[in-house]
């Protein structure tokens, strides 16, 4: 029996479902039930008729499902991989912020751990950031942790936006000097890129999107696409979308730690039941506030 047949055979046996990451290795992304960006992910997790969830991304992924689906068990098959930008920021962190902008709201990136979850008003997502933001009464925001997709949500919005330092640093790799050579290399392709991307590197990009902002673009896009996010997206943009090309627009743009998981780790994983998130339930009511009143936004 097969690697992939064993890990089928596990999922029955389960009652589970594998969510993968946008990012995660091509061969994850096959195996997966679903395949999306991280809040996505979780949001199908609410909706499946599953007892076990599976996810492969980095930490924070794992525990955002965990804080949504409170009566299933999710489990991280490399509990080792985490996001550098989540972990540039604690809850103490956040509420040094509190204490030096009274009266300013936190927004929290969802790239971020639940205890600071726990410590923000409201989360978002790369996507939802310039609604999020102005959908708040106040004029100050305290943004955390990412200081790039900060300061691209600053130009749609009248708020003053107080941005904590983070940054993720697979994107921040990613120069305005790749772009133009990009460009160059593919004159007839559009440059679509992230905006966890420097300033700079937006800039000069023709539009700006989430992982899955990227991918529904491309489904009817009628150019070739130069891809400035992490290189794993482009497995899914080749599958859903033959015979058009997508090229990266840095040789840079891999993120090791979503690269940890492996048809092996997803099996052993179900196979051992391993490793279970467990998030305080104190830190998860909390958490889950602000994730849910994200949803209230969007709705």
């Amino acid at each position: 029996m097969s690697i992939i047949d064993d890990i089928a055979q596990l999922k029955k046996e389960r009652k589970a479902i594998i969510l993968a990451h946008n990012y995660q290795r091509a061969e994850v992304q096959d195996i997966a039930d679903y395949v999306g960006d991280s809040f996505g992910l979780s949001q199908k997790a609410v909706e499946a008729d599953a007892n076990v969830i599976v996810f492969c991304g980095v930490d924070f992924m794992a525990e955002s499902a965990a804080i949504l689906n409170p009566d299933k068990v999710v489990l991280n098959p490399m509990p080792e991989a985490g996001c550098p930008m989540a972990r540039m920021i604690s809850a103490l962190d956040v509420k040094a912020l509190k204490s030096q902008y009274p009266g300013a709201e936190v927004v929290c990136y969802v790239n971020s751990s639940a205890e600071v979850k726990a410590e923000s008003d409201v989360c978002c997502t790369s996507s939802n950031a310039v609604k999020v933001v102005n959908s708040l009464k106040g004029e100050d925001v305290i943004f955390v942790p990412d200081r790039n997709l900060a300061y691209y949500t600053q130009k749609f919005t009248s708020r003053k936006i107080h941005a904590w330092h983070g940054y993720c640093p697979t994107h921040h790799l990613i120069t305005a000097g790749d772009v133009l050579v990009a460009k160059m290399e593919h004159p007839d392709a559009e440059v679509l890129v992230h905006p966890e991307c420097r300033p700079e590197v937006i800039d000069l990009a023709d539009k700006v999107f989430s992982t899955d902002g990227i991918v529904k673009y491309a489904r009817d896009a009628k150019k070739s696409l130069i891809i400035g996010t992490e290189s794993g997206i482009i497995h899914r943009l080749e599958k859903e979308n033959p015979g058009k090309h997508f090229y990266p627009l840095s040789s840079y743009t891999i993120c090791p730690n979503m690269k940890m998981n492996s048809l092996e780790t997803v099996r052993d994983s179900l196979r051992t039941m391993s490793t279970p998130i467990c998030v305080p339930e104190d830190i998860r009511i909390r958490a889950k506030k602000a994730l849910d009143r994200m949803l209230e936004v969007g709705r």
